[in-house]
């Protein structure tokens, strides 16, 4: 089964987890990185303290931030399959990922962030 890593530590993190749980046909194994054996994952916490991560079954596949989520999407089954795929199209992605970038900037500021949730973008990237 493919496996989602997100950060446990951050509160609209896991509201979103939350949300796609409810919401999603289909979900990954979903694990917080602080849990996760990354090493097996073939992740370093870094990698996770920056981004959301999806790796495929065999661990052969790494997708990070707006591609994790576009993958996400595309195997949830129902509307939020085109999502995905939209997500995905080569002139989408790059807008995606400017939006996935401003919003985990800015997470602490999102519905349910903590002060917590901030990442020190100048440190990690």
């Amino acid at each position: 089964m493919d496996t989602l890593i997100y950060d446990g530590d951050c509160a609209f993190c896991l509201r979103c987890v939350q949300w796609m749980q409810k919401h999603f046909k289909r979900v990954p194994h979903i694990v917080a990185w602080q849990k996760a054996d990354l090493g097996s994952l073939g992740l370093t916490a870094e990698q996770c303290q920056t981004a959301l991560q999806w790796v495929s079954a065999d661990s052969s596949r790494i997708l990070s931030a707006h591609k994790a989520v576009a993958r996400v999407c595309k195997d949830a089954g129902g509307w939020i399959t085109v999502a995905g795929y939209a997500l995905s199209l080569p002139v989408v992605s790059p807008i995606a990922g400017v939006v996935y970038r401003w919003v985990a900037r800015n997470r602490q500021k999102m519905p349910g962030g903590t002060a917590a949730c901030a990442i020190d973008f100048e440190k990690k990237i």
